[in-house]
């Protein structure tokens, strides 16, 4: 369900809907408008938004019904999220099945959990003021604390489902370079959401040339962050590194686990390809989402990457 709101929050972002819903109602806020009353109340909201009014002034309220699906649905989502995690864990530790050293870290979840829809509300309050778009800096921090809750339910269901699992050869050399790659993907897919905030992927859409160059002549000229040149220049670049060092990755695994190392080469190829296809489509939004979530299955391929360095060797 996470790695599903990755891709439901990329499509929020592309089709511009994340600030259709100009306020944050925890309860009420669960259904959308009911009557024409309702509706044209929530577009009077949003006329009244610099959003509306330096992009979408156009819209009609059946054009503001389709941005607003999808940034209800994403809300709706995240909700339904934290249902599926809190009833369970709750069932789970009255009847006392969760270990009582693990507690902590399902309420730790939850908490983070919680925080992300604080985190939401914090990005799309950016650009109901004085700008029409929200930070990007803040739609980063909303996408890394996704990944972080991400990574900590996989991590959490691998020590589960895996823990017994024993490795010969033993793998602990590559821990290292697991994390690195790790990191690489990481800070790769959070550059991703500098590139969507700035529509960076609107310009530059060749590869592997800028224009007449391999970089961008603004590359310097303005400040760094704010440059969508820049910024997509830089997402090159990680990639790029993130692609070497997991294909370095896969020749220190292969010998102790062919098809995860055969499927993990193959994929991050598979994801790079989807990038550069994304870029020349300027952004059409199903390759968009699909290299979204591409990105999610490959840090999960290369958190299990990590994991499995930490088992035990048992000798033959």
């Amino acid at each position: 369900m996470v790695m599903a709101m990755t891709g439901i929050g990329a499509v929020t972002r592309l089709t511009e809907s994340g600030l259709s819903i100009t306020e944050w109602n925890v309860v009420s806020g669960a259904l959308p408008p009911l009557s024409t009353h309702a509706w044209q109340e929530e577009f009077a909201k949003y006329q009244a938004t610099p959003e509306f009014s330096a992009k979408h002034h156009w819209m009609t309220i059946a054009d503001f019904k389709g941005i607003y699906f999808w940034e209800w649905f994403h809300r709706l989502w995240g909700r339904l999220i934290g249902l599926v995690f809190a009833l369970p864990m709750v069932f789970f530790w009255v009847t006392g099945r969760i270990a009582r050293e693990d507690r902590l870290k399902y309420l730790g979840l939850l908490i983070l959990g919680g925080s992300q829809g604080f985190m939401g509300w914090f990005m799309v309050q950016s650009g109901l003021v004085d700008r029409p778009s929200v930070s990007h800096f803040r739609l980063a921090a909303h996408l890394s604390l996704a990944l972080i809750i991400y990574c900590a339910l996989l991590w959490m269901a691998f020590r589960l489902r895996f823990s017994e699992i024993r490795i010969n050869p033993p793998l602990s050399s590559s821990r290292p370079l697991a994390l690195i790659t790790l990191g690489c993907a990481f800070v790769t897919i959070i550059w991703g959401a500098f590139v969507a905030g700035l529509d960076a992927g609107m310009i530059y859409n060749s590869f592997p040339m800028m224009g007449d160059r391999l970089w961008p002549p603004e590359l310097g000229n303005t400040p760094f962050f704010y440059d969508p040149a820049s910024v997509q220049f830089t997402h090159r670049i990680l990639a790029t590194l993130t692609g070497i060092l997991t294909l370095g990755l896969v020749t220190r695994l292969y010998s102790a686990n062919k098809p995860l190392s055969l499927f993990l080469g193959g994929f991050v190829c598979v994801q790079i390809i989807l990038g550069i296809v994304t870029l020349l489509s300027v952004v059409m939004i199903p390759i968009a989402v699909a290299h979204q979530i591409g990105a999610i299955i490959l840090l999960s391929l290369l958190l299990y990457s990590v994991f499995i360095t930490r088992l035990k060797y048992v000798p033959d």
